[in-house]
């Protein structure tokens, strides 16, 4: 085979396969507009809210724990204190509810703010703690 074509025929093939890929993605108006909406909203301190941006969320304790916090604190992964484990709570829990919460929402040593359920209220985060240290 030529070497001039080889580029060439690289080219067309990757084209073709990229464009049915795009053909075969759901081209609705509804999905599109799924695709590009913004992922999150600005709050300026002080402003309020818009209502639309005020929710209330009925995510129990458990139920963030279980989606988001269980993957590490199960097993205790990284040094994170495992469910129920009171010696393993004990040193955190005595340094107030407080700095535990801000640990827990912004993030400490190898744990991600939030645990990475970054569309928690403080208040889920918070319940979800409330359930970890609950002794088994």
């Amino acid at each position: 085979m030529d070497l001039c074509l080889r580029p060439w025929l690289i080219a067309i093939c990757s084209s073709l396969c990229l464009s049915t890929a795009a053909i075969a993605a759901d081209l609705s108006t509804t999905a599109i507009n799924d695709r590009i909406k913004p992922i999150g909203n600005v709050h300026i301190e002080g402003a309020t809210p818009p209502a639309a941006a005020v929710t209330t969320s009925s995510r129990t304790g458990q139920a963030v724990y279980d989606r988001y916090c269980g993957s590490c604190h199960n097993s205790g992964l990284m040094g994170a204190p495992k469910k129920g484990d009171a010696d393993d709570w004990a040193a955190r829990v005595s340094q107030g509810d407080a700095v535990l919460a801000k640990h827990a929402i912004e993030g400490f040593n190898a744990m991600p703010a939030k645990g990475t359920c970054m569309d928690c209220s403080d208040e889920e985060i918070v319940a979800a703690i409330n359930y970890m240290i609950k002794p088994n």
